[in-house]
Parts: C-alpha cells; sequence; structure tokens
C-alpha cells in the first residue's frame, strides 16, 4: 500500500498539552475507524507550528477526505517512493 507524509500547518502545536494531543489523536482515530482498514495512521511528528504524519493508503484522495473529515489542516500531501536509513549505505 502507498505511503504518505502529510504536512499539517498548526500554528503553536509544538505547545499543546498531553491531554490535548491525546483528544486529536482520538479524533482523528475515529475518522479512520469510519473510513475502513483501508487508511492506516503509522504516526506523526509534532514540531513547533506543524505536525508530520505518516499514513498508509490507497490514494491521496483518501488522505484529503481524512482531513476534510477530521477538521486537521492537509497544507501538503507527499508520496513516499522510497524509504531509505543507515542500513542502506551498507554493501
Amino acid at each position: 500500500m502507498p505511503k504518505f507524509v502529510i504536512e499539517r500547518e498548526m500554528p503553536g502545536v509544538g505547545n499543546l498539552s498531553q491531554e490535548q494531543l491525546h483528544e486529536a489523536a482520538q479524533t482523528s482515530c475515529g475518522v479512520l475507524m469510519n473510513m475502513g482498514p483501508q487508511i492506516q495512521w503509522v504516526h506523526s511528528y509534532v514540531t513547533d507550528n506543524k505536525i508530520y504524519c505518516v499514513y498508509n493508503a490507497p490514494d491521496e484522495a483518501s488522505v484529503k477526505k481524512h482531513a476534510e473529515e477530521s477538521g486537521f489542516p492537509a497544507n501538503k500531501i507527499s508520496q513516499v517512493r522510497a524509504i531509505i536509513d543507515p542500513t542502506t549505505a551498507e554493501v
């Protein structure tokens, strides 16, 4: 299944409390449950003013639908073409 990175511009998001992040995660998971198993949230990175989310989804339209239904912005959606890590450098 294709993997996507979603960039969400959310000023001040890095200052949210654990409870607020918990509520946001619950909102996202609720929408995902209604959409079915074809779209999966892998994890997210919270920075000062953005969240970078990694999703497995059949297509970009599914990612956009999740963003619309959850109320979270999806300012940029990029399909992952390859994954590399330090082991990629090994011969």
